[in-house]
Parts: structure tokens; C-alpha cells; sequence
């Protein structure tokens, strides 16, 4: 666990003040408490936004917690019926409905954050956070994904951007390298279930090979069906064809990082992290069209709200510090040093932000996007695991896989939804 040395910052506070109550010289300080999980960037970001706040509001007092992902989920569940949590939480949209089956959150209140506010100033996927008429939670910044990829390999294997699945497949070949025993060295193209690949296949490859993967609003499954077939076909001939290696270097943005795939799927969450890779020459483009030109792209995001433990003077001072953290500034701020796109419509869909050779192929895909509604995020991510793995180690054939994963997904939002 890690708590954030607080250092007054009054210089970077600009349009904060604004959301300042004018508390008085000697008015009696609050401290509440914020977690969210460890990501060098969203940490760096949120330290400035605190920092920010405080500078603005001197009569609160923040402090931030993170915890690695994979813990991140269990304490919050614990600390926070035990009033020993945040005040402020960040969640995985994916995890609302547990958050508030679990008690664990509470809704926001209707002023400032009206419905009709929401409605019309933010992209419409947060729209999935209104639960019987009230928000619980809102967030900073959405992402979709995009395809990275190197510019130095792609130089050297004389291939261009990829702009079709067709391309795609072709450029990775000419980028895959081996050893003399014929063992990968370098990927033309990462893959990973338990990375982005099960948000690529859901919405984006099922799309392009002329499927829909749900219906009634994400509680019926319905990739098992022969554009689920065609999709699952053509992610399983990556590897047939030679274009990648599941598993290689451990984990795909791993393998990017390090210079050893010439091209990544990934989320805008990553831009950070890259711009920090010394030596890396990269670039990023919209995802690549399918068969007959459809464009698909996946969108999420990571939101805030404040806990069912904040009472009081800390829930005051937690509503004034959601207001800040989903403020237009805080969204410019988070897009520049995390690369998250904004999640208000005017932030970011600027002509600036929207040609931006980094950030715009981000922001054009949500013009195309889905965003899944889980019942268990986790639970179906390993779903998707599982149907690949039992193709590539147990040898099953690979239309037998998808329909024991649609039957195991399906269990799930029937038990979640039928509870």
C-alpha cells in the first residue's frame, strides 16, 4: 500500500477555484481518503488533480491509496463495509452492479450531477452508470482501443500501416522473425485473452465478420452463430499462420515495449507508458477495417464514486471533489499525462484532440464503439480465456469451443440477472 506525500501545489490550480465553497481563513480541515489501483500514470495524474484541488479548496484534505490491480478489488470489498476504506473510490465500470449490490457505494447526488447534465454533456456510453434513475458513479476519461505499431520494424520489413484485417495479417507476417531452431524472436502481432484480445473479439471481430454478441441490452449471448465461428477462426489462424505467439514475452504490451512486436492492440490507457519507453519509435492508428469495410471498435472506462462510508463532512467534501475530478480541466490534464480521451463530448471531440496523431485515432473509434455490459467482468473475460485454450491444448474443435463458451457466458448473466 502507497500514500501519496501531499506537497502544496497552489500554481497549478487554475479553473479548481471554481468549485471552491470560499471556506473561511480558519475553517476546520477535512481529510477523506481516495484509492484507486496502481498505474504509473493514473497515479502521476491524479497527484496533480489532488494537488490541484487542495490548492483550491484548503479546507480538505485528500489522501490516496493504491494497491495493485490484482488486490484492488478484494480490499475495497473489505475495507469499506468496515469503515476503514476511501471516501472516494475508483471501479471498473464493468463492477457497478456489484459495488451496489454489495452496498458498497452510494448514488450521487442529483445536484450537481443531474441526470440531464450527464445526459447531454457526456459521451453516451456513461449512461450505463444510471441505475434506477441515479447515477452512482462518473468518470474522468473513457478509452477505446487502436493498433500500435513500430515504426522501425515496419521500415525495415518495407510494409506499411495496415488499414484492413487483410493487411493486418499480411504486414505481421513480413515482421515475424525466428531463430535457426525456428522459435519466435520477434511477433508481428501480439495476442493475449487476458489482455485487450477479448475486447477485440466481442466487439470488434464478431461485428466485422457480420455478427451482433448480444442482444436484450447485453443478457443474451449471441456469438455462437457462424459470424462467431468466422471471427473465432480467423484470431485462432494468427497463431496457425505464424504471425504471433501466445504468450510470448509473458504479456503483449511487454513485448511491444521492448521493441519485439511490430504491431499491438491496445487501449489509449497505454500512450503514457510508451511515451515514457526510451528508444521506442511508435506510432498508432484506428483499429483495421473487416472483410467488407465495417469498422468496430471497443470503449470502457475506470469511474469514480464515493463509498457507502462517507458521512457528514467527509461526504461534503467527497461531492466537491467529484465535481474537480470529472471537471473539463481534470479531463484535459488526465488526457495529457495518462492518454485517456475525456469523457465530456465537447473536451474530446475538439478538432485538436480529434486530428492529434496519438489521441485522434483513439477518439475517432468511439464514434464506432461499443461498450460491453458485464454482469461479471472477470468471469467472462476467463470465459474467453477458456475457449481458446481449450482449442490450442486440448485440441477441441474450435466451433465445439465457442458454443461451450456462449453456454458458460450465458450461466453467468442468467445467474446475475435472474438472482
Amino acid at each position: 500500500m502507497n500514500r501519496r506525500i501531499r506537497t502544496p501545489l497552489a500554481a497549478l490550480a487554475t479553473s479548481a477555484a471554481a468549485l471552491a465553497f470560499a471556506p473561511g481563513a480558519q475553517a476546520q480541515q477535512v481529510t477523506i481518503e481516495y484509492w484507486q489501483y496502481f498505474f504509473e500514470s493514473r497515479v502521476t495524474a491524479m497527484e496533480q488533480l489532488i494537488a490541484n484541488f487542495e490548492a483550491a479548496n484548503p479546507d480538505i484534505n485528500v489522501e490516496m491509496t493504491h494497491f495493485p490491480y490484482a488486490d484492488y478489488r478484494t480490499r475495497t470489498a473489505v475495507a469499506i463495509p468496515a469503515g476503514e476504506g476511501p471516501d472516494v473510490v475508483q471501479l471498473f465500470y464493468g463492477w457497478l452492479n456489484d459495488y451496489i449490490a454489495e452496498g458498497l457505494i452510494q448514488p450521487l447526488p442529483a445536484d450537481p450531477f443531474s441526470a440531464e447534465m450527464i445526459g447531454s454533456e457526456f459521451f453516451p456510453m456513461v449512461q450505463a452508470m444510471q441505475v434506477d434513475g441515479s447515477y452512482y458513479a462518473l468518470p474522468t476519461a473513457v478509452r477505446s482501443l487502436a493498433l500500435f505499431y513500430n515504426e522501425r520494424l515496419l521500415e525495415a520489413a518495407g510494409v506499411e500501416v495496415p488499414t484492413t484485417l487483410e493487411e493486418l495479417v499480411a504486414a505481421a507476417a513480413a515482421t515475424t522473425e525466428r531463430d535457426g531452431a525456428g522459435n519466435v524472436t520477434q511477433v508481428g502481432l501480439t495476442t493475449g485473452m487476458t489482455a485487450q484480445d477479448h475486447h477485440w473479439f466481442r466487439e470488434v471481430l464478431i461485428r466485422q465478420f457480420g455478427g451482433e454478441p448480444y442482444l436484450d441490452n447485453y443478457r443474451t449471448v449471441n456469438y455462437d452463430t457462424e459470424a462467431g465461428r468466422a471471427a473465432l477462426d480467423f484470431y485462432l489462424g494468427l497463431e496457425e499462420q505464424g504471425v504471433t505467439s501466445t504468450g510470448f514475452m509473458d504479456e503483449p504490451q511487454a513485448a511491444f515495449r521492448a521493441g519485439r512486436a511490430a504491431f499491438h492492440i491496445d487501449g489509449s490507457f497505454r500512450i503514457g507508458a510508451l511515451q515514457d519507453s526510451r528508444g521506442l519509435q511508435w506510432g498508432v492508428t484506428e483499429l483495421p477495417a473487416g472483410p467488407d469495410g465495417t469498422r468496430s471498435n471497443y470503449a470502457s472506462y475506470w469511474v469514480n464514486a464515493i463509498t457507502s462510508s462517507a458521512e457528514g463532512a467527509e461526504y461534503e467534501a467527497a461531492v466537491r471533489f467529484m465535481e474537480y475530478i470529472t471537471s473539463p480541466e481534470a479531463m484535459e490534464i488526465w488526457l495529457e499525462v495518462v492518454g485517456e480521451l475525456p469523457a465530456r463530448v465537447d473536451v474530446g471531440m475538439t478538432p485538436e484532440n480529434a486530428d492529434d496523431p496519438v489521441f485522434g485515432p483513439f477518439i475517432r473509434g468511439l464514434e464506432y464503439a461499443n461498450t460491453t455490459i458485464f454482469a461479471d467482468e472477470s468471469a467472462q473475460r476467463q470465459v474467453m480465456v477458456d475457449m481458446v485454450e481449450r482449442v490450442r491444448l486440448q485440441g477441441m474443435d474450435p466451433g465445439e469451443s465457442l458454443t461451450a463458451a456462449a453456454t458458460a457466458e450465458q450461466a453467468i448473466l442468467d445467474s446475475y440477472y435472474n438472482q
